[in-house]
């Protein structure tokens, strides 16, 4: 799906509210991207405003998806002072506090955004499917990524799958997207 077709659903699903966007999926699958699509797509049709929030910047460390997955709704999403702790990967420590402004369009995108507790607070939810075999090398050759991850792979990976045993994103999500190796 093309972000001008997935912020029509958007603008749509919103029904007039402050549009506020979970993209998850596998490690790799496209989430960052499509996002970042989304936001440009926003601003081009005059929502400067509009967001992005990337669970990388508050995973606290390789460990640490269902503690970011837990702040979406609990932080990210509170109604009195949205916001939420990030992560300094070069310190390995918890960097600073990141308000989010709760009138504004949100995305938040990344491996746990997409939750039971979270679902209800989004006016749309996507999920991106695209199999680990083709998500991994995506995933490994990143900028910035390369020669990292792959040495936490295996414990990133069984954390997804937790959190796909516990939340089913698949099953909350609004939109399936069944992204393609060469997309």
């Amino acid at each position: 799906m093309r972000a001008a077709a997935l912020l029509d659903r958007v603008l749509a699903d919103a029904g007039g509210r402050r549009p506020v966007v979970l993209i998850d999926g596998g490690s790799g699958s496209g989430k960052t991207t499509l996002a970042g699509d989304l936001l440009d797509e926003f601003r081009a049709r005059g929502s400067g405003g509009a967001q992005l929030v990337s669970l990388d910047d508050a995973y606290p460390g390789w460990g640490g998806l269902a503690v970011a997955s837990r702040a979406v709704h609990r932080d990210m999403l509170s109604r009195a002072h949205p916001g939420y702790e990030s992560w300094d990967w070069a310190a390995d420590a918890p960097g600073p506090w990141r308000d989010i402004d709760a009138s504004a369009p949100l995305i938040i995108e990344g491996c746990g955004a997409l939750s039971r507790e979270s679902a209800p607070l989004a006016t749309t939810a996507v999920w991106i499917e695209l199999d680990e075999a083709h998500r991994k090398p995506r995933a490994l050759s990143r900028p910035g990524d390369i020669g990292v991850f792959e040495e936490f792979w295996e414990m990133w990976a069984a954390q997804e799958r937790e959190h796909w045993r516990r939340n089913a994103p698949f099953l909350l999500a609004d939109v399936v997207i069944e992204d393609t190796p060469d997309a």
